[in-house]
């Protein structure tokens, strides 16, 4: 049996012709597929009885197990998801006032080991199929009921779940091509954003691809700094990693990029690090906007969050400096659904 989820549709047309039907069903197939979210064969009432018949004896539809769901006092809704071979991941729910927004994870585990980052003590056990990337959200709009209604819930994408997504480029990069299809989820590529820790020779590939908006989690203003958290700043130092920044600018012309950057006290948080850090935009003649964001601690972490006062003072350097410096508001802490605290293992 075919797994239909994370097929191209190229790949969709050819199954559907070795089973000997016509082309033109891959657009109704990928529509109910991906616009209606439909996972029973039944319910695809536009085609006749003897085709559903021919897709339930050859292909199947499926979902990851929602092996645990934790929803926080601030509205933000965790999914411990376990896939057919029993590896497991966490997908994470944002609501807004006027949005919200699925972060989702490209790998079990993690191989980059940032220093701060809990999902970085699970090592790294397999990359995620397209099909596992694409349910992750296709499941947060199964829980919400959120494919054929107007105004929708879920409506951005972040991709800043377990993993380093660069780390497993063509499937995501197959993945965002299918989120951002115009005839399934139509995923507007400005609504999504794809965060890494910086592999410098895959960002250009990864965005020319697939047209998503990018994030370089960056945490510290020079190569020094970073190293002692980031050990791939060792393979991909700063330079490269910005050099790579100015090759993704010229390709998208205006947009920004956004630095995440999280505040770890007396590590990175003094006023000199804010003008270490404006002076390297202004080095590598970059549009940027930081987002600062207030450490989110995990058992067994050897770090702790600036005060909010130092977030403030080194946001407000940053700003004169003349760049966007807005202090990320931290949710879901009290399930460990916060930035850096994902994990499925114990």
């Amino acid at each position: 049996m075919i797994e239909l989820i994370g097929l191209s549709k190229k790949e969709l047309e050819q199954e559907l012709i070795n089973i000997g039907e016509k082309p033109f069903r891959t657009k109704q197939l990928w529509q109910w597929l991906y616009f209606h979210g439909a996972t029973d064969f039944d319910k695809m009432s536009n085609l006749s009885k003897d085709l559903r018949e021919k897709l339930k004896q050859n292909f199947t539809i499926t979902r990851p197990k929602v092996v645990n769901s934790q929803l926080s006092s601030d509205g933000t809704h965790k999914w411990l998801l376990e896939f057919s071979d029993g590896q497991r991941i966490e997908a994470v729910y944002i609501p807004e006032e006027d949005r919200g927004a699925v972060c989702i994870s490209s790998q079990v585990g993690c191989a980059v080991g940032c220093k701060f980052c809990n999902t970085g003590t699970q090592k790294i056990t397999r990359n995620l199929t397209t099909c596992e990337i694409i349910s992750q959200f296709m499941t947060a709009r199964d829980v919400y009921n959120d494919w054929t209604v107007k105004d929708r819930k879920l409506s951005n994408i972040v991709v800043m779940g377990m993993g380093e997504p660069l780390h497993n480029t063509d499937n995501m990069i197959k993945a965002l091509q299918i989120l951002t299809d115009p005839d399934g989820m139509a995923i507007g590529r400005r609504k999504i954003t794809l965060s890494t820790s910086g592999i410098a020779n895959k960002i250009v590939e990864i965005i020319k691809a697939s047209g998503v908006k990018l994030a370089i989690s960056l945490h510290a203003p020079n190569d020094e700094k970073r190293s002692q958290i980031m050990p791939i700043n060792k393979k991909f130092p700063l330079d490269a990693v910005l050099k790579a920044c100015q090759d993704y600018q010229k390709l998208e012309g205006s947009r920004y990029i956004t630095f995440e950057y999280l505040m770890l006290k007396g590590f990175n948080d003094s006023l000199q690090d804010a003008r270490e850090l404006v002076s390297l935009m202004k080095k590598y003649k970059l549009g940027a906007k930081f987002n600062l964001i207030a450490f989110n601690p995990w058992e067994g972490c050897g770090y702790e969050s600036s005060s909010k006062n130092t977030i403030r003072a080194f946001a407000a350097e940053i700003e004169k400096g003349g760049f966007e410096a807005p202090i990320r508001a931290s949710r879901g802490q009290d399930i460990l659904a916060a930035c850096g605290q994902l994990k499925s293992k114990k």
